[in-house]
């Protein structure tokens, strides 16, 4: 008789193992397991719905549609964030920047108090000169040392100061420019609210204190005068502050000596010719961005110059040997408020000359 745990017939043959024989051949790994995970229906469903004891879990695409919508806010904030950004840029928007004001210039002639002497090289002359000590070329306009201003850090002191450089040296120094060939160099670094007023001046010159060429330019006439000597002697300084919380000024002032020879003569004396100019420019950010300046004030003494010929348009220098014409400007109406003073100065001894 079999025990209590036995069944009737007793245990089969071939072992205590007989039921769990008829069942290994079924193996359940846990990739079958995984796949066949199901929910049991509520009771309430099942009476309500007829519904099967169980139902499969909802697909993943709930979860996936609400990831997509993070992401879609997420785009939003950031491209909000951007534009917002842009509109809070520390250069500001171009739109919104003051325009820069029309250059005022002032050009006085020097005339010699007799005639202007000459040397056989420039050497001897400059040796004799007040500009034996001069730096040559873009060394005489050395940059200071900057530092910051109330609104303004060092760097964009530095900048402003190199940008100013750059255009002194292009406007004063090319012969390209200086002999009125070319006047790009120095055009590409005006501010564009500039630019019409420089192209009319070269277009229509005039001596109405807005209009002149050489208020923009050292630029001597090449019809007249060539260079005897392209190391150009240079002095001056740079010196930077602020006109007010968006504006940074630079003032310039510098005094050039040129060896000059009459054009189309290898051999004749040289003479020097002597131009100081005292500039003032501004920038505000949007310039310091784009490398570009405007110029403000220009007074421009050069001499010798005779006082009876027109300098707006070209320097015309007297050479060795020359002395100045007769005459002088024409006057100046005091009631024409448009008319501006015209101006005529003497070339001191020694100002270009030998002694």
């Amino acid at each position: 008789m079999g025990g209590p745990g036995d069944p009737p017939e007793g245990t089969p043959e071939g072992g205590p193992g007989g039921a769990e024989e008829e069942y290994r051949s079924v193996v359940f790994d846990e990739s079958f397991v995984r796949a066949a995970r199901l929910q049991e229906s509520s009771a309430e469903e099942r009476m309500a719905d007829h519904a099967p004891a169980v139902r499969r879990r909802p697909p993943l695409h709930r979860g996936l549609t609400r990831q997509l919508m993070i992401l879609a806010v997420l785009i939003a904030v950031a491209f909000g964030t951007a534009v917002y950004m842009s509109v809070r840029h520390p250069y500001g928007s171009p739109s919104a920047r003051r325009p820069a004001e029309p250059l005022r210039m002032t050009v006085i002639p020097l005339a010699p108090q007799g005639r202007v002497p000459g040397a056989a090289d420039a050497e001897s002359l400059y040796a004799h000169s007040p500009a034996a000590h001069f730096d040559t070329g873009a060394e005489g306009v050395p940059l200071p040392a900057s530092h910051s201003t109330a609104h303004f850090s060092d760097s964009q002191v530095v900048s402003a100061l190199t940008i100013v450089k750059d255009y002194i040296v292009r406007s004063s120094l090319y012969p390209e420019v200086l002999t009125g060939r070319q006047t790009a160099p120095a055009r590409a670094l005006l501010d564009p609210d500039q630019l019409d007023q420089f192209d009319r001046s070269l277009d229509h010159p005039a001596a109405d204190g807005r209009h002149a060429p050489t208020g923009w330019l050292v630029r001597l006439d090449p019809a007249r005068v060539r260079l005897a000597d392209d190391r150009i002697r240079v002095r001056g300084s740079l010196q930077a502050g602020e006109s007010d919380s968006a504006t940074l000024e630079i003032t310039a002032d510098h005094i050039f000596v040129y060896a000059l020879r009459p054009a189309g003569t290898a051999g004749a004396p040289v003479s020097l010719f002597t131009v100081r100019r005292e500039v003032t420019f501004r920038f505000d950010r949007d310039d310091l961005r784009t490398h570009q300046v405007q110029l403000v004030t220009a007074y421009v003494q050069a001499g010798p110059l005779s006082c009876a010929e027109d300098s707006s348009a070209y320097l015309h220098p007297l050479l060795a040997g020359q002395t100045a014409r007769a005459g002088g400007p024409a006057g100046t109406d005091p009631y024409e408020t448009d008319d501006p003073p015209t101006l005529c100065g003497t070339l001191a001894d020694g100002g270009g000359s030998e002694g």
